[in-house]
């Protein structure tokens, strides 16, 4: 899929193959596999993004209702200028690795949801860094066509050296031989977060980028707010609220 034109959004719906729900396992991995080589890792990607957009998908705790969220914050002064939600079943059972067939479909009506075209999708979640290097944040990457990085809080793959202590430190997650990440410190002391490329990006870049997007705490702002939107969308939907 060609990247999205800067004068088109709401963007057309992607082809169906891309975004098509897998009927089992071995379908899914299969589409990650023929997905995979779509990714660009090299960018460089927006180094001076106007906007920036979060993604974030929080599950009831029966684990049949989700609600998908994305914010789209203004990069210089981080305030939120436009935010959209989409409630509904995951499209895919629980398995490791498989997490974007799940969150793909609700996360993509909640983009389409929006007014505002982000320069830059920020996931909950992981790209490269990933058993198959194509983690959610090359997924939407691929079949947005927009610039993707993952920051996850916790690794699915890889081993690293602890950063220092201060804020900007950072260490190479590796796979065996290959980097697939930075494990990058955002403020002194505190436990760093997992960057890894997801589409159009370079990885200088996405550290970036990730910094540029915590001057306060851990986590980007573009996933706190995102996090707290699908959060709150969740909840109104238990309550039977629209």
């Amino acid at each position: 899929m060609s990247p999205i034109s800067s004068g088109s959004w709401p963007p057309p719906p992607p082809p169906a193959p891309l975004v098509a729900v897998p009927g089992s396992v071995g379908e899914a991995v299969a589409v990650q596999e023929e997905l995979r080589p779509l990714v660009d890792l090299v960018g460089p990607g927006p180094t001076a993004p106007a906007t920036v957009a979060g993604l974030d998908v929080a599950y009831a705790q029966s684990g049949d209702l989700l609600a998908a969220a994305v914010t789209v914050l203004d990069a210089r002064t981080l305030a939120v200028v436009d935010s959209a939600v989409s409630v509904g079943r995951p499209a895919f059972g629980y398995v490791p690795g498989l997490f974007a067939f799940r969150e793909l479909p609700a996360l993509l009506a909640a983009l389409d949801r929006l007014s505002t075209r982000p320069d830059l999708l920020v996931c909950d979640g992981h790209g490269l860094a990933h058993p198959r290097r194509f983690g959610l944040a090359c997924h939407l990457g691929v079949v947005t066509g927009l610039p993707a990085i993952g920051v996850g809080k916790t690794p699915l793959v890889g081993q690293w050296d602890p950063p220092p202590a201060e804020r900007g430190a950072w260490s190479p997650l590796r796979d065996g031989d290959e980097v697939v990440g930075r494990v990058l410190r955002t403020q002194d002391g505190v436990k760093p977060v997992f960057v890894s490329v997801g589409h159009r990006m370079s990885l200088d870049n996405a550290a970036a980028q990730v910094l540029a997007l915590t001057p306060r705490y851990r986590l980007p702002e573009t996933t706190r707010t995102a996090d707290r939107l699908c959060r709150d969308a969740l909840a109104r939907a238990l309550a039977g609220h629209p």
